[in-house]
Parts: structure tokens; C-alpha cells; sequence
């Protein structure tokens, strides 16, 4: 009869066949922590150069702040005012003469449902991003002027968008039973920008 006797001070452990079932493991999360951490690292100086950056602007745009009220304190002294005045009113005059009556009607052309038309234009100064119009439309049912008013919405070139007022033509022609005060902020396009886009 055979005894086997194990004499070492510490038992024997297969360590190879450890190694080489947990090592493979051990080395892929060890890349994968080391990936991780170069991208938090990257991440991290990419902000850092963001946050500079956006320090950066907001200076500028403090400076910007501080110059423009400057130049209104200076404006609104008594001695300057009347040039104050004659500045806006050619500055208004200048935007007035850079409204196109011929791109308005094609960019509602291009929305109007059919069986609406327009009864009157007419622009007034507004926001500084475009100009207020306000535009009187006739047609035979108020679903078709709602229709307009997500048309004009959806487009690029009206926002803000709404009916003011709407009326009842009453022994007006068969075709016009409603008539919509609506107003609308006109974009136009600006020159450069392809035609390619959406009205």
C-alpha cells in the first residue's frame, strides 16, 4: 500500500495555472484603466482650455458692455442729443430702405394656403433680429389663416407669430367670410446664405 506525504512547510498551489487563468483578466482592466484615465485626463485640459476660453469672451464682452454704455453716457449729454436723434432716425431711415417688399412676398408666397390672401402689409420697426409686420389676410375659413400661422412658425423668416384679431365678413364676396390681423417678426436673409434652405 502506497501513502503519499507531503512534507513541504506550505501546501503546493498550482500558481502557473492561476496566472494563467486571472492574469489575461488582470492585464485588460488594467488597460482599461489606464484608457480611462487618459481620457478623464484629456477630457479635463479640454475643459480647463473651454473654461480659459470662455473667461476670455465674457472679458471681451464686459469691455464690449463698458464701451457701448460709455458711449450712451456720452450720447445722452444735452450737447450731443440732436446727434443722438438724427443718428437714429437715419439709422431707422437706412433699415426702412433695406426693407425688400419683393423677398416679403416671396417668403409669403411660399406659405400662404391656398384660398387666403393678403389684404395689407405693413412693416414697423421692431427687434433689432428683424422687423414687426403687421399683415391683414382674408379667405373663407379660419382654419385656413391657423394653417398660415404654423406655416409662417415652421418658417425661417417669420417668428413670433399670432392672430390679433379675427372678424366675420358679413355681404362681403363669397369668398372672403373671415378676415386675420396677424402679426409676425419678418427675418430676412442675409446676403452670403445659400438659397438652398428652407423658406
Amino acid at each position: 500500500m502506497r501513502v503519499d506525504i507531503n512534507l513541504a512547510t506550505q501546501p503546493y498551489q498550482d500558481a502557473r495555472r492561476f496566472w494563467l487563468r486571472w492574469g489575461g483578466a488582470l492585464v485588460a482592466l488594467g488597460l482599461l484603466t489606464l484608457i480611462l484615465l487618459y481620457s478623464v485626463l484629456t477630457g479635463w485640459v479640454s475643459a480647463r482650455k473651454d473654461r480659459d476660453l470662455i473667461r476670455q469672451r465674457e472679458a471681451q464682452i464686459a469691455a464690449r458692455d463698458q464701451e457701448r454704455a460709455q458711449a450712451e453716457a456720452l450720447l445722452s449729454r444735452p450737447e450731443n442729443r440732436s446727434t443722438r436723434d438724427r443718428s437714429q432716425f437715419l439709422n431707422d431711415l437706412f433699415q426702412r430702405k433695406a426693407f425688400s417688399w419683393t423677398k416679403v412676398f416671396e417668403d409669403l408666397e411660399r406659405v400662404m394656403p391656398p384660398r387666403l390672401h393678403v389684404v395689407s402689409i405693413r412693416p414697423e420697426m421692431g427687434s433689432e433680429a428683424g422687423l414687426n409686420i403687421k399683415l391683414v389676410v382674408a379667405g373663407e375659413s379660419r382654419e385656413r389663416a391657423l394653417d398660415l400661422v404654423r406655416k409662417m412658425e415652421a418658417s425661417q423668416r417669420f417668428q413670433q407669430t399670432r392672430i390679433d384679431q379675427e372678424t366675420a365678413q358679413i355681404g362681403q364676396s363669397a369668398g372672403d367670410k373671415v378676415q386675420f390681423d396677424i402679426s409676425a417678426v419678418y427675418v430676412p436673409e442675409l446676403p452670403g446664405t445659400s438659397q438652398g434652405g428652407a423658406p
